[in-house]
């Protein structure tokens, strides 16, 4: 009776796990489902988790009760080998998967349907990138585990440590690469320069920050294209962030135009144009000439938009508009280049001042129609409008206040 008794004690010892790795499964998945009911997506949660949990409990309770009822035996070491190489891996795969649980229960809390969601897509970042440090260093200890548990390897350890200095000077330059990408990857996820769904312009390309890694950065760019990047590269090149505090964002459209170009008639199409779509976020829109020199003046257009797919389709919009707009009503004011044959004599004047000159170079002259446009309201970029006013301040410097403070410092501390 004891002889057989002795025979079955590792089987029963192995269904005992099993049968208590059900249950402490269970029990714990009620547990949890309880305490946690208001969070939302708990229960498939644990559900993700509920066989690692199972294979850990059963193979470490395998561990426990072979060593209690069979460790004298011959067959005991090489299977207990073999049960410890496994306990390692199922507790790593459990560390991972609730690592996953985690993440998901963290993103889901403060994820929100809202358009800008800096916060969530800073939290996102980080805690992406922290759980990927997290599995590497899991997966290593694991790895690390695993080796020592072979004799030989844990010999070969010594040698290994009585040798440090130099091998951890070779495994140093031979890493030094790989490692600056993993700082510059954790440097990039903790201080906020870029998170996922960021639009930025890198290599003048347009693009979303479409992942982050412990190495490289993935931009998906604007026409579908994955452009990827090492992580070195956000921390010491410069890069155009369009959201790094919101979405809001402004652009230019430029034309060159004959002299004769009717500025005045122009601002009001550009008001009807921006006032009758919705890609315009009713910010700004003026019209300036920023230049006029040789055959032609330059108007500059100057558009918000509520993010930069918008200000693209209101761009292009404003553009083709007043093409349109000026090929049908001012066809005279399309860009051109002029030459004037003169001939001199002994009576001419050489260049004196005409009275038609005069009228051309008065600042009040008469527009289309005869109406003087001259004083007529001017749509500045900063004055004119409420927006404007705010981004006068915005350039104005520290104000007086701040100025005066600099001065007291710099008399009372003289180079």
């Amino acid at each position: 009776m004891t002889d057989l008794f002795s025979a079955l004690a590792p089987v029963l010892a192995v269904l005992l796990a099993a049968i208590a790795a059900l249950v402490a499964a269970a029990v714990l998945r009620f547990i949890l489902n309880r305490v946690f009911r208001r969070v939302a997506g708990i229960r498939g949660q644990t559900t993700r988790a509920r066989n690692p949990f199972r294979v850990t409990v059963a193979l470490v309770g395998v561990h426990i009760g072979l060593g209690i009822t069979s460790a004298g035996e011959q067959w005991f070491a090489p299977v207990d080998f073999v049960v410890m190489i496994g306990v390692i891996a199922a507790v790593c795969w459990l560390a991972i998967v609730l690592l996953l649980v985690g993440e998901a229960l963290l993103l889901t809390r403060f994820r929100t349907p809202a358009q800008d969601t800096r916060r969530t897509r800073r939290l996102e970042t980080q805690v992406t990138l922290g759980r990927r440090v997290a599995v590497a260093l899991i997966v290593t200890l694991a790895v690390a585990g695993l080796l020592l548990t072979i004799p030989e390897v844990r010999a070969l350890g010594t040698g290994i440590l009585a040798s440090a200095g130099l091998i951890s000077i070779v495994a140093g330059l031979a890493v030094q690469s790989s490692l600056t990408n993993v700082f510059a990857g954790v440097q990039l996820a903790f201080t906020d320069a870029i998170r996922i769904d960021d639009v930025v312009v890198v290599e003048k390309l347009w693009g979303k920050i479409e992942e982050i890694t412990m190495t490289y950065v993935v931009v998906r760019v604007w026409d579908e294209r994955m452009l990827i990047l090492p992580s070195t590269y956000f921390t010491t090149t410069p890069f155009e962030n369009w959201t790094r505090t919101n979405s809001k964002i402004m652009g230019t459209v430029e034309l060159d135009l004959d002299w004769r170009v009717p500025v005045e008639e122009l601002r009001a199409q550009l008001a009807l144009l921006l006032n009758g779509t919705d890609l315009w976020d009713g910010r700004t829109g003026a019209l300036q000439v920023t230049d006029a020199t040789g055959d032609f003046v330059r108007l500059r257009i100057l558009v918000s938009a509520a993010d930069s797919g918008s200000l693209w389709d209101l761009r292009c919009l404003v553009r083709e508009s007043m093409v349109a707009y000026l090929q049908t009503t001012h066809p005279g004011a399309l860009p051109r280049h002029r030459w004037q044959s003169v001939q001199t004599s002994p009576d001419d004047d050489g260049g004196a001042p005409t009275a038609e000159r005069a009228v051309a170079g008065n600042g009040d002259h008469a527009g289309p129609g005869g109406s003087a446009v001259g004083n007529a309201r001017h749509g500045g970029i900063y004055g004119g409008s409420t927006s404007a006013e705010q981004r006068k301040q915005q350039f104005s410097g520290p104000g007086e206040s701040a100025f005066e403070e600099r001065e007291r410092r710099s008399v009372g501390n003289p180079a």
